[in-house]
């Protein structure tokens, strides 16, 4: 079965050899390169924002109306130094890239009608395991000027959505929305289903948890060299450190993914008047 999630962007983020679980978009002309990162955003808008058979449709002749269709459901906020659109997307396209999972819901159907999110995982894909398993990727992404807020405020989402009550209610929004356009449907549609013990979603669910944020390392270099790894590795580290101290990591499969960027504020602002563009 053919997937529409069978082509994706040319990855710009890179793993990091000496800092796994850190991911970087690199510099040019020795300055970190926030437009690059703006620019990929966009490139992937349509994988995270449309549904399966919108994307089935798309070609060269309506490319441009899938592009604004994708941009006018991300926002249309103001306030976009305080929204995490960004973050939802990095990790989205980093698991799409590097762990090929692909969505099964897309995330922007759970805003209500004034645009607020409803409290849930902000990624919610499936990875395939070998020719007849499936593993449910539930994640969730902070895009924060501090590192140590970020994963302070992710952990404490993860332990609110694991809890028994959240979980029954995620499988009650999230089974009807399971694309029948993606390879093997009705084994996720049965994980979720009201019928099957949250076990079984234990059992097959794994948990990134992503973190971009204002990086000193980032700030203060100019190019990837060695010593550019290892001070990032130190950050990675740190985030590390915290994951183990809340002892979640007992409880679910974690995957940690970094990316460390020069100013928050700045690639909000890049990635906003780029998606501004696409909706005069």
């Amino acid at each position: 079965m053919n997937s529409p999630y069978d082509t994706k962007p040319r990855p710009l983020f890179r793993p990091l050899p000496n800092a796994q679980k850190a991911y970087c978009v690199g510099f040019e002309f020795e300055q970190w390169r926030c437009n690059a990162y703006a620019d990929h955003m966009i490139e992937w808008i349509i994988d995270y924002a449309l549904k399966a058979d919108e994307i089935k449709t798309l070609t060269h002749a309506n490319s441009y109306i899938k592009l604004k269709q994708a941009a006018a459901r991300i926002y249309k906020s103001e306030h976009y130094k305080t929204r995490g659109e960004i973050g939802e997307i990095s990790i989205h396209a980093i698991c799409r890239e590097y762990f090929q999972t692909i969505p099964f819901a897309p995330r922007v159907f759970y805003l209500t009608s004034s645009n607020e999110v409803v409290k849930s995982f902000d990624m919610v894909h499936v990875r395939y395991v070998g020719d007849h398993d499936v593993e449910l990727w539930l994640g969730e992404a902070k895009f924060f000027k501090d590192r140590s807020l970020a994963i302070a405020r992710a952990l404490t989402s993860v332990s609110t959505h694991i809890e028994q009550g959240f979980l029954k209610n995620e499988k009650l929004l999230l089974g009807p929305q399971v694309s029948t356009d993606i390879p093997h449907f009705d084994k996720i549609r049965d994980v979720l289903s009201e019928e099957v013990s949250l076990d079984v979603l234990f059992q097959k669910a794994v948990f990134p948890i992503f973190i971009a944020s204002d990086s000193p390392s980032t700030a203060k270099h100019k190019s990837h060299t060695a010593q550019y790894e290892a001070d990032v590795a130190e950050e990675l580290a740190s985030l590390s450190d915290a994951i183990a101290r809340s002892a979640l990591h007992t409880k679910i499969k974690i995957v940690l993914i970094y990316v460390p960027i020069r100013s928050k504020d700045q690639l909000a602002e890049a990635f906003d008047k780029r998606l501004k563009g696409l909706n005069p």
